[in-house]
């Protein structure tokens, strides 16, 4: 079920701020990375700087070259809660095999310690971390399976560093898959997505086939699959300013052929 939250339809009031009990409720941001020693030592700060004391981070590390497992590891030594637990944890793999399998098993051990609600989270900046208390508020006053913080409803931005061609192609590519999938989901390729524990559970990460930015659609189109209310809620979604995009020929053909596939793939089961 899709629903699409009015500008107004916000649990978490115009500042932001959550009611004391739901800042407690326990999130985990689960963010890959891949040579971004530039961006996890800021973006580990603005995290834990939110009045949010139920927050706490994981780090998915696939080998860096530049260090950033190492840097991450020293920075976790830094932010403890009040009762000398740690918030912030790193998983270091050993290989580099796509951001859907570095989500997809961050977020399963997430839910594993015990995470009621896991955050998507991209390291370059791009998300805003602003956001979070919004997007906690909104699935715990709807009982959503899924929030996707969404370029594409109204109130929702893209960076002006983005020329006319990418943003075209941005919105083609959600315009494709929600085609293609039959979804009314506006920002179905977004990566900036609140999930809970249960809606995880349901899917199976163990399942999801996607190693690439596909694994964003062929997530929410699994939730959908499985019956959970997907909500919406407009960000503004900046460039990164530091490092390089990941983006490659391999990965954007995958994201090309996985809808057509999952369309294959649900009629097969109907």
């Amino acid at each position: 079920m899709y629903q699409n939250p009015g500008a107004d339809d916000v649990a978490t009031g115009r500042a932001g701020a959550l009611p004391e009990s739901w800042g407690m409720t326990p999130l985990t941001v689960v963010m890959p990375t891949y040579n971004e020693a530039g961006n996890v030592p800021r973006m580990a700060e603005l995290l834990m700087d939110l009045d949010i004391p139920g927050l706490r981070l994981l780090i998915v590390d696939d080998s860096s070259p530049d260090g950033t497992g190492q840097i991450a590891e020293e920075l976790a030594q830094k932010f403890h809660a009040e009762d000398g637990t740690p918030r912030m944890s790193v998983m270091h793999r050993t290989a580099k095999d796509g951001l859907g399998r570095a989500y997809a098993a961050g977020m399963s051990k997430a839910v594993e310690d015990g995470a009621r609600y896991v955050l998507q989270m991209d390291a370059d900046g791009s998300h805003p971390e602003g956001k979070i208390a919004e997007m906690l508020g909104v699935a715990l006053s709807t009982d959503a399976g899924l929030v996707v913080g969404s370029r594409y409803v109204p109130g929702g931005t893209l960076s002006d560093a983005w020329g006319a061609h990418r943003k075209l192609l941005s919105r083609w590519a959600n315009a494709y898959a929600s085609t293609i999938l039959g979804t009314r989901v506006r920002d179905i390729t977004g990566g900036f997505n609140l999930w809970s524990a249960d809606a995880l559970r349901a899917i199976d990460l163990g399942s999801v086939g996607s190693a690439g930015y596909s694994f964003q659609v062929e997530m929410k189109y699994a939730a959908l699959r499985q019956g959970f209310q997907v909500m919406e809620v407009p960000i503004h979604f900046e460039d990164r300013t530091v490092g390089e995009s990941k983006m490659n020929l391999a990965v954007q053909l995958e994201s090309i052929a996985m809808p057509w596939k999952l369309r294959v793939r649900s009629r097969g089961r109907k």
